[in-house]
């Protein structure tokens, strides 16, 4: 009955009542804290999802990698350190369920087969490095884990080999999410070549992109019409090769897809969750992780660029996303962030992943700072 009646009111639209981001920061938060407590398998990870239908999933570790770089920000910012105590408790199961060859397998901790994947292991590179930065001790399953990356990449750039048993076969140009964790691993060792084979996989990937930024071979299922939450996997790992190469091809590339998905975007923040080449709607859902992504993606071109396109478009389309999240009610899915909007939509329908609440944290931590950088600008000009 009560999911009848979340999906009925999906379906009227999105609510009216647009929360404080702060507000809603605090609350995805307070749920990822739940997740981790509440996952199938009890061992530290981050649940990979909640259903009203199944309940609490087991761990997945591919996220769990991933929100560990935003507790440690969220503690840093916060002076929480109980959010540092939980970092630990995922980087040590993480560092337990890592493959001898230093690889990270695919699925949920539980999922058969247990298979070594590229992509999964990227993600939890950059736990591994935010979790030698912040405490030390987590340097060897990094190096592991970068080195395995670098082993086992293709010439081009790519990775065919180890690929995942829970997507469709091929070369994937959101692998440049990968790249950012070699990037991450860069920083802390400049010479076991990460950069290096980060940088050849993000020209790879470039290959794949047309001139009006859409990528070709960018989705889990269906490379028609890829998913707004891989082209944001994409987008995120050439905006990051900018970071750090400051190569203006990388940001160039960078903005042609952010162009591009600026004209998909509607002006109260509606994101198609699946698009077309010529960046028109294959859907009639919102994939919310995706919105999300790519909300960070466009304040940081913002903060980059000086663009008030990308200011504009980051700002609503994360209002969007906050005005679907629950500030209050069940514990279970207060905070939450569905996979689609309505919640019956075909990205992990009727569930609230984990991920779609932590690229929802980033992305409304970023909105912050860019309104205080213009609320200072401001008010040096008063």
């Amino acid at each position: 009955m009560a999911l009848r009646d979340q999906i009925r009111r999906d379906r009227a639209g999105v609510p009216g009542t647009d929360p404080a981001a702060d507000v809603v920061i605090e609350r995805s938060m307070d749920w990822l804290c739940r997740a981790q407590d509440c996952s199938a398998s009890a061992d530290g990870g981050v649940a990979r999802d909640y259903s009203p239908r199944t309940g609490w999933a087991s761990s997945y570790p591919e996220t769990t990698g991933y929100i560990v770089p935003t507790f440690l920000a969220r503690a840093e910012a916060t002076g929480n350190q109980q959010l540092r105590e939980r970092t630990r408790r995922m980087l040590d199961w993480l560092s337990e369920i890592q493959l001898p060859s230093g690889a990270i397998q695919g699925g949920k901790v539980d999922s058969e087969p247990v298979a070594p994947v590229p992509f999964n292991t990227g993600q939890v590179l950059l736990g591994f490095v935010a979790g030698e930065q912040t405490f030390g001790g987590y340097g060897d399953p990094m190096r592991r884990a970068g080195d395995w990356l670098v082993k086992v990449q293709d010439a081009d750039g790519s990775w065919r080999s180890f690929q995942s048993p829970f997507a469709i076969s091929g070369v994937k140009a959101f692998d440049t999410h990968i790249a950012w964790g070699l990037f991450e691993a860069a920083r802390v060792e400049p010479d076991r070549g990460y950069a290096d084979a980060a940088l050849a996989n993000v020209r790879c990937a470039l290959t794949f992109q047309l001139e009006n930024g859409w990528f070709d071979q960018c989705c889990l299922s269906d490379f028609s019409q890829p998913l707004t939450h891989t082209l944001g996997y994409a987008l995120r790992g050439v905006l990051e090769a900018h970071r750090y190469s400051r190569d203006p091809r990388f940001l160039e590339a960078a903005r042609r897809t952010a162009d591009g998905l600026i004209t998909a975007l509607r002006s109260d923040g509606y994101l198609p969750g699946q698009l077309a080449s010529d960046w028109s709607a294959r859907s009639n859902w919102v994939c919310l992780t995706g919105t999300a992504q790519i909300a960070y993606c466009w304040l940081a071109l913002y903060q980059e660029t000086g663009d008030k396109r990308y200011r504009d478009a980051g700002f609503a389309a994360n209002a969007f996303v906050r005005r679907t999240v629950a500030i209050d009610g069940p514990l279970d899915t207060r905070g939450a962030v569905r996979g689609s909007f309505p919640i019956d939509g075909a990205y992990c329908r009727y569930a609230y992943p984990n991920w779609a609440a932590k690229f929802l944290v980033d992305a409304l931590v970023l909105e912050q700072a860019v309104r205080r950088d213009l609320a200072a600008r401001e008010g040096a000009q008063a």
